[in-house]
């Protein structure tokens, strides 16, 4: 049957189709304008056509105009498409098909897509990186050669917008465990450069696994913002938490007794280490006053590091009077997790988890320098954030939670 023949011919010019929707060529224009000035384009054409028309001859079982009782659908014309592919725009016609058990999909025009593809993969990164639709629209002709209008640009970005939205916005659950976090960026208000701060929440689920919980963006971390945001992760169906996990950020306190009143908080242990070398009088003491702190933390249950707090306390009571002040304010609220079975403090204790989530989002967002808006700011954040999420979710089990002693 001459279908059968012409079936090895759609099989050698499916590989070409690949290599010429893939290829990299600049400055051919549309082969719409006219197939002698853009040649490459003009084949791509035919050969498109072609394969198509010997897919569809495959998928009926028979040859044009060959009768055939094992026939499967009759052929039904052709629809035209227009494809932007890196070597312009293209005007393909599409092979139709009625009567067939099941839908016609041509390879090879999703292996011409696949250059489409990637177009819509640039205009994401690009659009998430906050570049403007206009600035997007002319990247992509200058790259494809064919003409992308800001309105197109305007729809992906939408799409893009509300992939983030929902998952920003989707239910949550039993969380025993939720550490929160902030980072400050720059974003532009009216036309004036000024800062701005993330306020980012994590957490360890019942099955022991993180993810991402949410994020927002504020003019800073006063207490209204950090509560609007506590609130909206409630309101999405966060409960079952047993422990809050942060530092001390401004606002955090009383917006978390607020919305989380009677919830356990472990001050950040890491960033207590951190804050009380601005009470050591001496350089020479640095040292000393660290290992006093991590072997406090370190202790095998509460009362030893209460007595190893207690001691430290009276040996800096003359020497360094603020810091005794301190280490007796601050390190008890560095002590909560010892209520928690000890194969769970290493893991509690700190937000380090969540602190490296934000150094990747630091190094983004100085390739980005000052956002447009904070709009752009919430959606670079969003995206990243979301393929961190992901990954953990997908990833090992984070925390081996006790079947005892929680």
């Amino acid at each position: 049957m001459a279908y059968q023949t012409e079936d090895n011919v759609a099989a050698t010019l499916l590989p070409l189709v690949e290599l010429l929707t893939g290829q990299r060529t600049e400055g051919l224009g549309s082969a719409r304008d006219n197939p002698l000035d853009n040649p490459l384009a003009a084949a791509l054409t035919a050969l498109l056509n072609a394969a198509m028309r010997l897919e569809r001859e495959r998928h009926i079982g028979a040859a044009p105009f060959e009768r055939s009782e094992t026939r499967n659908g009759q052929a039904n014309g052709f629809k035209g498409r227009a494809l932007s592919t890196r070597l312009g725009e293209i005007d393909v016609s599409v092979p139709q098909v009625r009567g067939s058990s099941e839908p016609f999909r041509p390879k090879s025009l999703e292996a011409a897509l696949l250059s489409e593809k990637a177009l819509r993969v640039a205009l994401a990164e690009m659009y998430v990186q906050g570049v403007s639709t206009r600035r997007v629209s002319a990247v992509l002709e200058s790259l494809c050669g064919t003409s992308v209008s800001s309105m197109t640009v305007s729809r992906a970005a939408q799409e893009l917008d509300s992939v983030l939205s929902a998952w920003r916005e989707r239910p949550l659950g039993v969380v025993p465990f939720v550490q929160l976090d902030a980072l400050w960026c720059k974003v532009r208000r009216n036309g004036l450069v000024q800062d701005a701060v993330v306020l980012v929440a994590s957490g360890v689920g019942e099955d022991g696994r993180r993810s991402i919980l949410g994020v927002c963006v504020g003019v800073g971390e006063q207490e209204v913002h950090w509560r609007s945001f506590l609130e909206s992760l409630v309101s999405r169906g966060l409960r079952g938490v047993r422990l809050i996990t942060s530092d001390n950020h401004a606002g955090l306190g009383a917006a978390r007794r607020a919305v989380f009143g009677g919830v356990l908080w472990q001050r950040c242990q890491f960033h207590l280490q951190q804050n009380a070398q601005a009470y050591v009088p001496k350089e020479s003491m640095r040292s000393q006053v660290a290992t006093k702190i991590r072997g406090i933390f370190n202790a095998p249950d509460l009362a030893s590091a209460q007595s190893l707090l207690k001691a430290a306390v009276d040996e800096y009571r003359t020497s360094a009077n603020k810091l005794a002040d301190w280490l007796e304010e601050a390190i008890p609220q560095g002590l909560t997790v010892f209520g928690f079975p000890e194969p769970c403090r290493r893991l509690l204790r700190t937000s380090n988890g969540l602190e490296r989530v934000n150094k990747e989002l630091r190094r983004r967002f100085r390739v980005i320098g000052s956002f447009v808006s904070e709009a752009s700011c919430l959606r670079l954040a969003s995206a990243v954030l979301m393929e961190i999420s992901d990954e953990w979710e997908m990833g090992k089990v984070y925390l081996v939670l006790p079947t005892e002693g929680l």
